[in-house]
């Protein structure tokens, strides 16, 4: 049984088109904040290493529980 279809949406950021699911424009923006946008859009998300995806779950995490929004 074929899954559910995503929406995903285009956004620019930083001259890259990034195609993403809406509540993964976060993570994007993280990562140009920390300086990582190029090796993302270039490579994608596997391509980093443990410390570069651990910092940008930090700071991810850390905005949701300033924000209230933290899943569980």
């Amino acid at each position: 049984m074929p899954g559910k279809k995503k929406d995903l949406i285009k956004f620019e950021i930083k001259g890259h088109i990034i195609e993403c699911e809406p509540q993964d424009t976060v993570k994007y923006e993280i990562a140009d904040e920390l300086g990582l946008l190029d090796k993302v859009a270039d490579y994608g998300w596997k391509q980093l290493s443990a410390k570069e995806a651990g910092k940008i779950g930090g700071v991810l995490g850390a905005r949701r529980r300033k924000e209230g929004n933290v899943r569980r």
